[in-house]
């Protein structure tokens, strides 16, 4: 566990929580996984298609003492009862269910290969592929949260955490559909969070804070841009620190991890990290 790791979790307060994180087997979700289990929190991970790469996550967390079980889980998240198994799963297993992390997402790269030198106009991109987008990054988060949502507010307490992405980006020329699901997700994120004020239960936005090493950046790109991508582990310091108690109250925001600074007053950390969600 890194330092940045330790400092935001030496105080246990995640031991013995349960997780879902989709899309757990690559990239953010991977270094989310990962960071939760070695934090204490049991993960249910899941994967639309590739079973293999969550469960070699999961091999890769067990090798580190003391953390969290990490269950891994072929669920598509644009199919409801895939949705509701991921749930079903998180409450069978350990009886609760904490937290989820709504990471699950398709990028430009179902669009074209050449994304990002070469635009691709709205009306060039087939309506297949907008839908298949949409589907996943819309649609996806909404069944799971729809699913989630009740067992956290019996419980009084709750964390919805949905991956979104720069500002710029949604309105980045070709860059249909993605841009346009992950505004509909920050909608998403404020509405969530009106809905479910005093319950316990808040709904916050999550992104890195620029381009980073994903699944989702094509092969070919020139080695000196993938060389300047940000590390998907980035993420886990603000999620930790999300995912927590000590984030109670914080609700309908977008916390960029670019602009985490570790110290030891995490909330001043935290603040400064944080805007509105949506375009308040």
């Amino acid at each position: 566990m890194t330092t940045m790791e330790n400092a935001a979790t030496d105080d246990g307060a995640l031991q013995g929580r349960t997780a879902i994180v989709t899309g757990g087997g690559r990239g953010l979700g991977r270094a989310m996984v990962l960071g939760l289990a070695k934090a204490g929190v049991h993960v249910i991970a899941t994967a639309a298609k590739e079973l293999a790469e969550v469960e070699g996550v999961a091999k890769e967390s067990g090798k580190v003492r003391g953390t969290g079980l990490v269950v891994t889980l072929q669920a598509d998240v644009t199919r409801e009862a895939d949705c509701a198994e991921a749930v079903e799963t998180a409450m069978r297993r350990f009886g609760r269910l904490d937290i989820l992390v709504n990471n699950a997402g398709r990028g430009m790269k179902y669009v074209s290969d050449k994304f990002l030198s070469e635009p691709t106009r709205f009306w060039e991109v087939a309506p297949a592929t907008w839908r298949l987008l949409i589907d996943t990054n819309v649609n996806g988060p909404f069944l799971m949260a729809r699913l989630a949502a009740p067992a956290m507010v019996k419980a009084g307490w709750g964390r919805i955490i949905n991956v979104s992405m720069n500002y710029e980006t949604m309105r980045r020329r070709g860059f249909s559909p993605y841009g346009p699901s992950k505004a509909a997700l920050e909608s998403e994120t404020v509405i969530w969070a009106h809905d479910l004020e005093g319950t316990g239960v808040t709904v916050n936005a999550l992104l890195p804070g620029g381009a980073t090493l994903t699944g989702m950046i094509p092969d070919g790109v020139p080695e000196q841009f993938r060389a300047n991508l940000l590390d998907p582990a980035i993420m886990v310091p603000p999620l930790l620190w999300l995912a927590s108690p000590a984030s109670d109250g914080i609700t309908g925001r977008r916390l960029t991890a670019t602009k985490w600074k570790q110290g030891e007053d995490r909330r001043a950390a935290a603040e400064a990290a944080m805007d509105p969600a949506g375009w308040a």
